[in-house]
């Protein structure tokens, strides 16, 4: 039960993250692996500040952080891509 409820978080968290970066969702796929790989990389950074997160608001907060921060650095990594192959 509580791996449903892990997989609903994270995919409310990659849906938030998607429209806050990109301003619409990536697809139920997309957005189910963005949450749960930024649920952990939230976590990590919340711990790096000596913060936990608590609860299923926390861990949705924590989830949301990380997301961001992955699309961030992803999106980071594709302009440099681009910049390199068109030069």
């Amino acid at each position: 039960m509580y791996f449903l409820w892990y997989l609903l978080i994270g995919l409310v968290a990659g849906w938030l993250a998607n429209l806050l970066v990109k301003g619409h969702g990536s697809g139920l796929v997309v957005n189910l692996i963005v949450g749960i790989v930024g649920g952990i990389l939230g976590g990590w950074i919340l711990s790096l500040l000596g913060l936990v997160a608590v609860g299923t608001l926390g861990s949705l907060i924590a989830s949301v952080i990380g997301a961001v921060v992955l699309l961030w650095i992803a999106s980071l990594l594709a302009r440099s891509s681009k910049k390199h192959s068109s030069q």
